[in-house]
């Protein structure tokens, strides 16, 4: 099974199906759940840029958001470890999962389809880019 499991989420309802994931697979192994969320600047021009190419930025703003995450993990009662890190999101999934020794990788699904898939998705980043296993999770809607 999987001991250490690293999420990552960001402030989108498919991300949250992520954690909720997550959560049940920590449940089965009791092992350790941790959230990761990126930040940093904003584009000015963001109003065109897939979600996944924008970031959260302030500290601020990615502590309330990464404790907003941890209650889905809470009510299941799963304590999770939290970490919000500033950088591009698939990086600093991998660097995170790879700093705790994480056994498996979940993400949500999310950019895998038209353009974002050409252009690159975190989870298709994370799958190329992961020393562990990865779980990719059916987030659509």
């Amino acid at each position: 099974m999987f001991d250490v499991v690293v999420v990552g989420a960001d402030d989108s309802a498919t991300a949250r199906r992520a954690v909720e994931a997550a959560t049940g697979m920590v449940l089965l192994s009791k092992g350790t759940l941790h959230i990761v969320t990126a930040y940093g600047p904003k584009s000015y021009n963001d109003a065109f840029l897939p979600h996944e190419f924008k970031f959260i930025n302030h500290e601020g703003e990615v502590e309330a958001l990464l404790q907003s995450l941890s209650f889905i993990a809470k009510k299941q009662g799963v304590e999770p470890v939290l970490h919000g890190v500033k950088g591009a999101p698939a990086d600093v999934l991998l660097k995170t999962a790879a700093d705790v020794g994480a056994d498996l990788i979940v993400v949500g699904n999310r950019g895998m389809k038209g353009v974002r898939r050409v252009l690159g998705s975190v989870p298709n980043s994370v799958a190329h880019g992961a020393h562990c296993s990865v779980a990719i999770i059916d987030t659509t809607e």
